[in-house]
Order: C-alpha cells, then sequence, then structure tokens
C-alpha cells in the first residue's frame, strides 16, 4: 500500500468492449472496466522496468449504454512461417476465402476514473515519489506512448487528470460474475500463462480490485 494514496486518472471514449472469456466466437462486453484493461491504459500513459500497477479502484462515470454491431474479422491469425513459405514459393493470404461476420455487443459514451497505485520491483533504486510526478506531469500534458484505448485497439480513449466533481454513479450495483484479473506466467519461461479471476463485484459504481491477488499466484 502507498503511503501518499492512489493515483487517479479520468478516461472516457465514445465505444468500448471488456471481453467476457466465456464467450467464445461472439463478443459480449463487461460493464465495466476489467482491471487488465485499466492497467494497459495506465502502461500506455506512463511505463517503466522499475515499476509496477497495482489497480485498486475503477469508478463507473456515465450510465451504462450497450450497442450492438457486426463486423467482418478472419479466422485465421498472421503466421510468420507461412509469410516466409509464401515468399518463398509463391501464394498468399486472400481475406475473402478466410471472412466470417461476428457479432459485438458494446458500450457507447463511457467514462471511468482509474485509482492505481505505484509499486517499486527489486530492481529500483530511485524513490517512489519520482514516478509518480512523472506520471501526473504525463496526464497533466496530456503524452502518452501509445494511445490508450477501451478494450479494442479500434476504441480510442482520451485521458485527463480528475477535476475533483467526479464521483461513481452510486445507483449502480450487482455481481458481474468471474472477471480476468491477470495472466501468471510460470518461472520456466515456456511462454505458457494461466489466466486469473475473481468474482467482480460493482458496489455504488465502483468495481474494488481485492488487494490480495497482487500477492497471490505470481
Amino acid at each position: 500500500m502507498s503511503e501518499w494514496g492512489p493515483l487517479a486518472v479520468k478516461v472516457w471514449g465514445d465505444f468500448a468492449c471488456f471481453t467476457r472469456p466465456e464467450m467464445k466466437v461472439e463478443r459480449v462486453s463487461y460493464s465495466v472496466m476489467t482491471p487488465s484493461a485499466a492497467r494497459g491504459i495506465l502502461e500506455a500513459i506512463f511505463w517503466k522496468p522499475e515499476v509496477s500497477w497495482r489497480v485498486e479502484e475503477i469508478w463507473v462515470l456515465r450510465p451504462i449504454r450497450y450497442f450492438s454491431i457486426q463486423r467482418n474479422e478472419v479466422n485465421s491469425r498472421a503466421s510468420e512461417r507461412s509469410a516466409r513459405d509464401w515468399a518463398k514459393n509463391g501464394g498468399g493470404f486472400y481475406a475473402d476465402e478466410d471472412r466470417a461476420q461476428r457479432h459485438t455487443l458494446a458500450l457507447r459514451d463511457v467514462a471511468y476514473l482509474i485509482r492505481a497505485n505505484l509499486s517499486l520491483r527489486s530492481h529500483a533504486t530511485d524513490d517512489l515519489a519520482k514516478y509518480r510526478d512523472q506520471f501526473q506531469r504525463r496526464v497533466a500534458n496530456g503524452r502518452c506512448f501509445a494511445r490508450p484505448y477501451l478494450g479494442c485497439r479500434e476504441f480510442a480513449a482520451d485521458f485527463a487528470q480528475p477535476d475533483g466533481r467526479e464521483h461513481p454513479l452510486d445507483s449502480i450495483d450487482g455481481e458481474l460474475g468471474p472477471m480476468l484479473f491477470d495472466l501468471s506466467y510460470a518461472p520456466d519461461t515456456a511462454g505458457q500463462a494461466q489466466p486469473r479471476f475473481f468474482d467482480a463485484t460493482l458496489d455504488r459504481g465502483i468495481l474494488r480490485v481485492p488487494g490480495h491477488l497482487y500477492t497471490e499466484g505470481g
């Protein structure tokens, strides 16, 4: 736990989709941003190898509104091996032969307040205050390493410092079911990832991330 209290950033956008993992083909969004998506936004704004982010709370600032779209997608993933083979022997990828139309149930007109702490990694040598100040300056100046997005890369996010008038929608409550917290990788560096879930709940417009998740499971 940080002695200064959590940092905060306000993010918003026209569209968002935080896909529920149990939906294998069609994309259906959670009603609120997930902790992993929040961390992705924070790292897009400020990332250093000496620190890590610990998301504590996500506030829902606007009413939850869904909308439905259909998109053309391809079934196959890009393969470096296939590309090398095409370059050597000819051929190629034809999207018309690999296309599928999939439905997405996404969110529209969203806004959130992310509250999170920075934590020093074991090899860090500078004080934590240095990194907190760097993050706050970047937010104030609208700077980022990569454009943050809301679940899907095509759903870009804007961000700014909170002005103190942000309040969660306290009329929103309910259980959200299992929600992805993070991926844990085996220490043998084999690249095998194990998803870790927690039982998510919206309490008066706030999604709280249990602190023990950051000390369990690697």
